[in-house]
This record gives structure tokens, C-alpha cells and sequence, in this order.
């Protein structure tokens, strides 16, 4: 039987039991359908539980790539995987460049990203100066480089060294 070419595949697969800074890596997560890691029907992010609690919850994973890491390195910060609180590290797919709505088959997972990350200054328990730097480019521009935010649309299990394939990306208007 032949096999379906792999845009990727994950290096790394984290979580932590409260929510917070670091996650840490596990040799498999389960994404649940609809469900997910920052898991509930509705949203539970502080902030955006306060404007509206009743808005869906679309932010169930979040999925940074090596590049992010490597951006970072060259700004003097060495990190491990789940140091950004992701819960899923891949190699060989730019997460930042895929438009919102790219659907990703990540292991036996299929995700739709959802929302650019936002990162806050929780990031700094892993170094002093990471919010800054996922937060401003090497020209002092705003530019968040946290990883992206995907609701689970077919739950599954993910390990490291499962490919990546971006199925689906929305069409351009």
C-alpha cells in the first residue's frame, strides 16, 4: 500500500496537567474531536472568558515549529520543547506562514489553525526576556512568533516522529 507524502513530522509532543509555563515532553498525547488540550466547549483563556463566556472554544492545541525555536536561538534564547507552553513541536512545516484555516494531519490527529498565538508574559518563567523576543522582530516590530492555536477536528494520537501533512488550506478571496 502506498504512502501519503509527508509535508513534516513532529519532533516533540508536551503537556502539563495545570495550565502554565513549561509543558513538558511525553511520548503521546491524545488530541480529543472538539475538544483538546486547552480543552471546554467555551473558551477559556481569562480575558476572553470576561468579553464573552459563552464564545466557542477554538484554541483545544498549540502547535509551534523548529523555526520559531531557531528564530529564537539566533536572539540569544536556547529552548527545549514545551518551554513556550506548545503542546505539539513540528519540523519541516512553518506553522506562523499557514493561513488560518489550514487544515493539518498531524499522527492520526486532523487539525484546523485557528488563531495566531498571542503571547503574554507568563513565557518569561522559561527565560527573563522570551516574551520579548516572540513578541518583536529583529527590527523592533510588533510581530508574534509564539505558534499558532488549532481546534481538533478528528481526534487521534500524536507522537514524536509522526508525520505532518497540510491537507487543506482555505481558499484565497
Amino acid at each position: 500500500m502506498p504512502t501519503q507524502p509527508t509535508d513534516g513530522s513532529v519532533v516533540a509532543v508536551c503537556r502539563k496537567a495545570e495550565p502554565g509555563v513549561p509543558k513538558y515532553p511525553v511520548e503521546a498525547v491524545e488530541l480529543v474531536e472538539d475538544y483538546g488540550y486547552h480543552a471546554g466547549k467555551f473558551v477559556r483563556h481569562r480575558y476572553l472568558a470576561r468579553l464573552d463566556p459563552t464564545k466557542p472554544n477554538h484554541r483545544h492545541v498549540l502547535i509551534t515549529d523548529t523555526t520559531i525555536f531557531a528564530d529564537v536561538a539566533r536572539r540569544g534564547i536556547d529552548l527545549e520543547p514545551g518551554m513556550m507552553a506548545e503542546n505539539i513541536v513540528v519540523d519541516g512545516v512553518s506553522v506562523m506562514a499557514q493561513p488560518l484555516g489550514t487544515q493539518i494531519e498531524i499522527g492520526e490527529a486532523l487539525v484546523e489553525l485557528t488563531e495566531k498565538r498571542d503571547p503574554c508574559g507568563q513565557l518569561n518563567a522559561s527565560h527573563p526576556r522570551l516574551f520579548e523576543v516572540v513578541s518583536t522582530g529583529e527590527d523592533g516590530q510588533v510581530c508574534w512568533n509564539a505558534g499558532m492555536f488549532a481546534r481538533t477536528l478528528r481526534g487521534g494520537w500524536v507522537r514524536p516522529g509522526d508525520p505532518v501533512v497540510v491537507k487543506s488550506q482555505p481558499e484565497a478571496s
